[in-house]
């Protein structure tokens, strides 16, 4: 994901928490379903997207999937106001300026975020600079910062979750049954937030950061924390070892992704498709009204279900209210196919999740050692001929945050 070069203001409707807990008091089962109805098909109007009529422009438009997400990323941007207002500008000078860097002495460094803590706001913050809203993640999460050691500044964020489990382009490339995967899931992780922050953004700092999150202190800091984990479905403990990582693009192809390759140190390889359906473009009050239908409906999705409260979970509420309310199922379908890389850490990484290994052969390079040549392939070039980065300031940054201009 990456900051947009246009930004599309649409208002995310906002509802009075006491009108709407007067509704759900008072309403039939068949008002329910009229309001979902009535404002699911409004909100897709809204945003300029009709399942039904899916065309490989809507596919291939950057502009359109953003407009798409624009409802979406006004709510969260609407959620996180009382943040902003209160520690955004206490939070401003991590970021840096562009008087602040120097290309030939970038020295990139990673640091595992500690919920709670000052860190943690700060990747808070860094979110609104996205063109698309950042999910919170599923399961396991591990959120990570990179910072410039030559003057302490964010360079940019990046965070892990929990793979989804049904994902075809992924399990083929491996060479999965559905056996398989249950089995050994549990060694993956999905980069769900992944980009940088200006005036790095300018410099490429977007393939410098993907490029860290496959060092060595990723992988160790995975073994400390989740080498005694169990497995999502089967609940047994499992010896997770961290052998590959999935990335999916946010604006169907991938300009940050594409060809993202150190020799001897980094690959990211192109490994398929998503199909075009999910969940995104359902807002939240929208999906609590869903949860509550499928709730006096006793249906068992209502409160999650064995597979806990992910993403398949979500898609799998959505589908069910959508039947109940006699609606075409395939208004899950978003179209939009967004390119899906993996990442390999284990030198014998297919052996080892197809079963054939027993051990996997973890030897990463260090985030030293991968940083220094990302900078040296893609900022330091980028900086001697592109030098819009000069421009940015900490005040053009907060004004990014706050909504009010573009770059």
């Amino acid at each position: 994901m990456g900051i947009s070069s246009q930004r599309v203001r649409i208002d995310a409707p906002r509802l009075e928490v006491s009108e709407e807990q007067s509704f759900l008091e008072n309403c039939s089962l068949g008002d329910l379903r009229e309001r979902i109805q009535v404002e699911l098909l409004a909100h897709l109007a809204l945003i300029g997207l009709d399942p039904r009529h899916v065309t490989d422009e809507q596919i291939k438009s950057k502009d359109l999937i953003r407009t798409h997400h624009a409802a979406q990323r006004a709510a969260y941007r609407e959620g996180e106001r009382k943040f902003v207002g209160r520690r955004g500008r206490k939070l401003l000078p991590h970021f840096a300026e562009g008087k602040d860097v120097q290309p030939d002495r970038v020295e990139p460094y990673i640091s595992l975020v500690a919920s709670g803590s000052e860190d943690a706001e700060l990747f808070r913050l860094a979110t609104l600079l996205w063109s698309v809203p950042v999910s919170r993640g599923y399961g396991r999460r591990m959120r990570f910062l990179v910072r410039d050691q030559a003057n302490d500044k964010l360079i940019g964020i990046f965070a892990l979750t929990d793979p989804v489990f049904n994902l075809q382009a992924r399990d083929a490339w491996i060479g999965w049954d559905v056996h398989d995967r249950r089995e050994r899931l549990v060694n993956l992780m999905d980069a769900h937030v992944v980009g940088a922050v200006p005036p790095y953004s300018a410099l490429l700092g977007g393939k410098v950061t993907a490029a860290l999150m496959t060092s060595r202190e990723v992988g160790d800091a995975f073994a400390a924390k989740y080498n005694e984990s169990s497995g999502i479905i089967s609940q047994q403990q499992k010896h997770a070892q961290l052998v590959l990582l999935t990335v999916t693009s946010a604006l169907g192809r991938s300009s940050l992704y594409n060809r993202l390759k150190l020799p001897g140190l980094v690959d990211f390889q192109p490994i398929g498709q998503t199909t075009g359906w999910g969940h995104f473009h359902i807002p939240q009050p929208l999906f609590l009204l869903m949860r509550e239908l499928l709730r006096r409906e006793n249906h068992a999705y209502a409160s999650g279900h064995q597979y806990g409260q992910g993403p398949n979970w979500r898609i799998r509420v959505v589908r069910e209210a959508i039947r109940s309310i006699g609606l075409d199922q395939n208004l899950l379908r978003h179209g939009i196919n967004r390119e899906v890389y993996g990442i390999p850490l284990a030198e014998n990484w297919r052996p080892f999740l197809q079963g054939i290994d027993k051990t996997a052969v973890l030897q990463r390079p260090t985030a030293t050692e991968i940083g220094e040549a990302a900078v040296k392939r893609w900022l330091q070039p980028r900086a001697h001929t592109r030098h819009e980065y000069q421009q940015w300031t900490q005040e053009k940054i907060w004004e990014q945050i706050v909504g009010h201009t573009q770059p």
